[in-house]
């Protein structure tokens, strides 16, 4: 690898999707899907609780896929009993128990995988690339929400 390769949406790309291809061999063993494990860990980092339109939303803002599939994503984990309606506000949805277990394992195999690809990259560099795609991302997010 050289020691500074220069920075294309090429080189984010590829990285990108080779740690994607990791986490996705990881999440085959678990029965979801990378759009499902997003819906799950915002389910989990939220306090458990959102509505089916944040959900959604969260689905479509971060993973850049149509308002159809990120509803069909949320349905397919309605269906596995992963994630119910709150009995005491139907427009809430949580996790289930089953759910909960579930993101609890996938936290601990991305966490290992996280630790794997990211161990041994000094801090300050891993601060100024977190810095960078951040601006990066911001900026392609202006940008789609311009068109």
């Amino acid at each position: 690898m050289p020691t500074n390769p220069e920075l294309t949406g090429q080189t984010i790309g590829m990285a990108h999707y080779a740690t994607r291809a990791v986490l996705e061999r990881a999440l085959a063993e678990t029965g979801t899907t990378f759009p499902q494990t997003v819906a799950i860990n915002a389910l989990r980092t939220g306090g458990n609780t959102t509505t089916r339109e944040q959900l959604v939303d969260r689905l479509t803002g971060g993973l850049k896929i149509d308002g159809a599939a990120a509803a069909a994503t949320v349905a397919e984990l309605l269906n596995a009993a992963l994630v119910e309606t709150a009995p005491e506000a139907p427009a809430t949805l949580r996790l289930t128990g089953t759910g909960t277990a579930l993101a609890s394992r996938i936290a601990a195999r991305t966490a290992d995988i996280t630790a794997r690809l990211y161990g041994g990259i000094p801090d300050e560099d891993k601060a100024t690339t977190a810095r960078v795609l951040t601006t990066v991302l911001a900026r392609a997010n202006a940008e789609l929400g311009a068109a």
